[in-house]
């Protein structure tokens, strides 16, 4: 196995970086580890490629993400997202182990995850049941301490832009690890959003701002942060949720409860009574807080981690939730996502950014 070296040439919040080593597999390695990767095999599968199970000949576990030969993303973008992963370090955040690029191949290979992606456990009324209260609260505050890190703690500020339930991967312990890179920004510590041309990412998960105009900054990934707090809390996803006969989706039925004074309501059922009314109903709180329509009202991580770790801690009464009925008004648009699959690939295009 050989080192690979990259250097940066980006402009859009990525130059004078340092060089990066990182390991470089050989492409019949990957094969072997992968029983030529076969179907057994396959994790998942999204618009850009597969993931597959893997050992190595020494009989460590790997996740390979195989990107599409028409995946559309280029060489560059795929340096991107290496350069930015292997810079981030956080036991929060899914390690990467070194990458592949041997002729018109590439490959991003990374630490196994025992249980797969949240989704693949939340979603399926035949496993949420594995994910009592305590479980649940645990993967909600590794979620924050992960997006804090990227926002605050790491060198630069990191916006995700593509954070879901299928982007969460879960390790033998369930501890949450964020994951999926390829659509990831980076800004400097001066800099507080941009604005792209070409909105990708995942309906449900998209904040108001960032679907209707493009708008990025740390609020539009606290308001996906939010809508995974909710998912987890009532195992229901947002996109395609409706109640009764009426046209709210999983926010705007929340949000309706929470008026009413009937938010405990939403806890899964599967979860029993063996869950904290108050600190289920604190993260219910937070969030609301978080899925709130303005961005400016929406909370930064620090004030996040502070909510989720005290009880005494006072709280902001929420605001009306943003794209809480049915279908959203950018579904109308050409640029759409890529449907949700557990160790989902990643939905790379090329930006124009304008830095603010």
């Amino acid at each position: 196995m050989n080192e690979v070296v990259f250097s940066s040439n980006r402009n859009s919040g990525e130059r004078n970086m340092d060089e990066l080593e990182l390991p470089m597999f050989d492409f019949n390695t990957i094969t072997m580890a992968t029983n030529n990767f076969s179907e057994t095999n396959k994790l998942g599968q999204g618009g850009f490629g597969s993931v597959y199970k893997g050992r190595l000949m020494e009989g460590q576990e790997i996740a390979v993400k195989r990107l599409s030969k028409t995946s559309g993303q280029g060489i560059d973008e795929f340096k991107n997202e290496v350069k930015l992963i292997i810079k981030l370090q956080h036991r929060n955040l899914v390690r990467l182990s070194g990458c592949c690029i041997e002729k018109d191949e590439r490959l991003l290979v990374y630490e196994y995850m025992e249980n797969r992606s949240l989704d693949f456990i939340l979603f399926d009324k035949a496993k949420t049941s594995l994910l009592d209260w305590k479980m649940r609260f645990n993967i909600i505050c590794g979620i924050a301490r992960g997006l804090l890190y990227l926002h605050h703690d790491s060198r630069f500020r990191i916006i995700h832009r593509d954070l879901k339930a299928s982007n969460i991967l879960l390790d033998k312990d369930m501890n949450p690890k964020i994951s999926d890179f390829g659509m990831a920004r980076m800004f400097h510590t001066d800099q507080t959003e941009a604005n792209t041309l070409r909105v990708v990412g995942t309906y449900g998960y998209m904040s108001p701002e960032y679907a209707m105009d493009g708008n990025f900054s740390v609020k539009s990934d606290v308001f996906s942060f939010g809508v995974l707090v909710l998912e987890i809390i009532s195992g229901k996803k947002n996109k395609g949720f409706y109640y009764a006969n009426d046209e709210l989706n999983l926010l705007g039925n929340v949000w309706r409860k929470w008026k009413e004074g009937n938010a405990l309501e939403l806890i899964d059922s599967s979860i029993g009574d063996s869950y904290s009314p108050s600190e289920a109903l604190r993260c219910i709180h937070i969030g609301l807080l978080c899925v709130q329509e303005r961005a400016e009202d929406r909370p930064k991580m620090p004030s996040v981690i502070l909510m989720l770790n005290s009880e005494t801690t006072s709280m902001p009464v929420p605001r009306n939730p943003g794209f809480s009925v049915g279908r959203n008004p950018a579904e109308t648009n050409s640029s759409s996502s890529k449907q949700d699959e557990s160790w989902s690939v990643n939905q790379v295009t090329v930006t124009v950014l304008d830095a603010r």
